[in-house]
């Protein structure tokens, strides 16, 4: 695995050296220190910072590369990314008000829906990354992110929770809510949801990865900070899609973006693969002929 850390060098981005010393240890990762100055008299200063901090991951064993950029930090970024291809880019997250839609620097929101790896956003300061959360809509396209929280934790020895939050009914659907929340039941089923959460638990356990499946009922975002509130997670794993047509960026949604301005931990946004093509009623037909 390659994976690629971007700092400026000074103590504000010690959280991402440290997440990237929580991950490419264990995983073994070709590990890349990228440092972008806005002018070219920054640049020496930024190299010696950025030695300094490769020294921090060299105590870890993690052999480091640094290259040291100039210009804008996010054409820089995607510019690196394009031309060398990494599994994971880790940035910070500098907070800047809970103001708006972006709580957050906005070069963090640019990098994630500009570069193409998937990004982990350094938030908080975690010891150890144990109890892995991803939020899942329990649809096919969310299949890559869990594939990469699969690697992750099996690399960390950690334990992966799929979480899927379902609208609340009405109170005259209560039975159907108790049938819902029989995650056994509920995996058991042939329903869209029920085969996507078997299929996703099951991937993860052929990765030796402890896997369990939660679903609770209300509003996403209340929903999903409640679980990681009672189950003490390290980290959050969400979405984005790509955009459709030329463009080449990815699509966060407000989901996406809301646990970013909120979240306490770090959060990994990861790429979503394309949604299946619809079968047509025609192709449907096509496929009960050839079988009768």
């Amino acid at each position: 695995m390659k994976i690629l850390i971007c700092s400026d060098g000074t103590p504000a981005t010690e959280p991402v050296i440290h997440l990237g010393a929580l991950l490419a240890s264990p995983l073994q990762a070709a590990t890349t220190l990228l440092g972008i100055s806005e002018t070219a008299a920054d640049e020496q200063p930024l190299r010696q910072a950025l030695q300094t901090q490769a020294q921090t991951l060299a105590q870890k064993n993690i052999a480091t590369e640094i290259i040291v950029q100039a210009g804008d930090p996010v054409r820089q970024i995607l510019e690196h990314t394009s031309a060398a291809k990494y599994d994971l880019v880790i940035i910070g997250a500098r907070w800047t008000g809970a103001v708006g839609d972006y709580w957050r620097s906005r070069k963090t929101y640019e990098v994630i829906k500009t570069i193409e790896p998937p990004v982990l956003v350094a938030i908080g300061d975690r010891a150890t990354l144990q109890r892995l959360l991803v939020c899942t809509g329990g649809k096919e396209f969310i299949d890559q992110a869990v594939q990469l929280t699969g690697k992750l934790a099996a690399a960390l020895r950690a334990s992966v929770t799929l979480l899927h939050v379902m609208a609340e009914p009405p109170a005259m659907y209560a039975d159907l809510v108790r049938m819902e929340e029989n995650v056994d039941q509920l995996l058991e089923s042939k329903s869209e949801l029920g085969i996507n959460l078997r299929r996703q638990k099951k991937e993860l356990e052929r990765l030796g990865v402890p896997a369990k499946v939660r679903l609770r009922h209300g509003i996403v975002l209340d929903q999903v900070f409640e679980e990681v509130r009672e189950g003490q997670y390290d980290l959050i794993v969400t979405g984005t899609s790509r955009a459709r047509g030329l463009l080449r960026h990815y699509i966060m949604g407000d989901l996406t973006r809301s646990i970013l301005n909120r979240s306490g931990v770090p959060v990994l946004i990861a790429r979503a693969g394309q949604p299946k093509p619809a079968r047509t009623f025609w192709n449907a037909m096509k496929s009960l002929w050839r079988a009768s």
